[in-house]
């Protein structure tokens, strides 16, 4: 195969397998909450709980990913990552108890993320070149894009798998349906890892210093803990995306399917503010735009938290969720093109992002639990306006992150 071909196939696979591996801990519950809640038996703060497994194993599997990623083939590690990811859903169709899926959240940040996730941002990274704002847009974009139709289709196929409307359905029926949901996802993320195997080039670039060397490398660079703090606060945000289809059934009074319809607004929203970003990014500054849509996310968050918006149509809601998924996606298309704007070497690249992640994800640990009280503790819309302040604090703060990192002149 050319090597312009073998680069847009391995962009096409990086696409759709830096979504689908996350899928199983994350999509499932975010698209169907209501209807994952009732068919696990859970609270939300039990289930944010399981949230927190994902996030505890999650953090010592980027800080061991990183250097992993600087030694051994990302084809290898991804491609491993898909497989066991893919195998272990089957268990989770069975709608295992609270104990068995907090287990297995914890193996899922193991399996997501010690394999996969350095590796996946190292190869994005050597993929882009000189326009690392629209190779990074570009994959989240197309991860967007997947998650859209996923999202959108796991709906449909949930109408269609009910016997009756969903008004009607039973929780046995709902139940049986999101099993089956979880089975078609399982197969997909396996098959994937089959191709990623198969047709991801094979290109590496080992690491020759020492880990302790490199990690002084890593540690003593002001830019690198400031690009840390501003994906933890972005992927705050990402983590609130949650309760978006939990705010449509309790503050609007939808039904389980309409809730996740307005739940797909922002997975729609996703491919189109990575690819806007992507090419702001390159046009202008990555850190610069990075600041515009912190900004966005701020005055959107503040609307949500202010109660404002539910002296109007349900639209108005709706059009705010769009506006504040296209802030929160905006910075995430663009936080590891920060890697190139500071000039960091290639050959530390996986033990950068590791050190990124560990910092930057500590979300996962907190964000469940968290927003789990919140929503238990006050019910109606009362516990989402705490939660949608608590994400206004996190975006003013990563406005003050991003600029930090502009101010601070890079070690060349």
């Amino acid at each position: 195969m050319p090597r312009s071909a073998q680069k847009y196939v391995a962009l096409l696979l990086l696409m759709l397998a830096s979504e689908a591996v996350f899928m199983l801990p994350f999509v499932v519950a975010r698209v169907f909450r209501p209807t994952f809640l009732h068919a696990f038996e859970l609270t939300n703060f039990q289930l944010g709980s399981a949230f927190s497994a994902y996030g505890l194993s999650a953090m010592l599997s980027y800080f061991l990913g990183g250097p992993l990623a600087d030694k051994f083939p990302p084809r290898k590690l991804m491609a491993l990552s898909l497989v066991v990811t893919g195998l272990s859903g089957f268990f989770m169709a069975t709608l295992p108890g609270l104990g068995a899926l907090t287990i297995l959240y914890a193996f899922w940040g193991v399996s997501s993320i010690l394999l996969f996730w350095a590796a996946s941002i190292k190869s994005i990274r050597q993929l882009g070149g000189t326009d690392q704002g629209l190779a990074f847009g570009s994959v989240d974009a197309g991860r967007g894009l997947l998650a859209a139709v996923v999202a959108s289709a796991s709906v449909l196929l949930m109408e269609f798998l009910l016997p009756v409307p969903a008004e009607e359905a039973q929780a046995e029926m709902l139940s049986s349906a999101l099993s089956q949901i979880i089975n078609g996802f399982s197969a997909f993320i396996l098959i994937l890892g089959l191709l990623v195997w198969w047709l991801f080039p094979k290109r590496q670039q080992p690491q020759k210093a020492s880990t302790a060397i490199v990690w002084k490398q890593v540690l003593h660079r002001p830019q690198v803990w400031w690009q840390a703090l501003v994906v933890l606060c972005a992927y705050v945000g990402y983590k609130v995306t949650d309760d978006f289809s939990l705010y449509a059934s309790d503050a609007l009074n939808f039904n389980d399917v309409k809730a996740a319809h307005m739940g797909t607004i922002s997975f729609w929203m996703r491919p189109v503010a990575a690819l806007l970003a992507g090419f702001l990014g390159d046009r202008f500054r990555h850190s610069k735009v990075i600041l515009w849509f912190f900004a966005i996310m701020l005055v959107g968050s503040l609307l949500m938290a202010s109660g404002f918006l539910s002296h109007f149509r349900v639209w108005a809601t709706a059009l705010n969720i769009a506006a504040l998924s296209l802030g929160i996606y905006g910075v995430r298309g663009l936080y590891y093109a920060l890697l190139q704007e500071a000039h960091l070497p290639m050959s530390i690249t996986g033990s950068v992002v590791g050190f990124v992640s560990v910092v930057g994800y500590t979300p996962d640990i907190f964000m469940g639990p968290l927003m789990g009280y919140f929503l238990d503790r006050y019910p109606g819309i009362t516990g989402h306006q705490w939660v949608f302040a608590f994400l206004a604090g996190f975006s003013l703060l990563g406005l003050v992150a991003a600029r930090a990192f502009q101010v601070r002149k890079p070690k060349v």
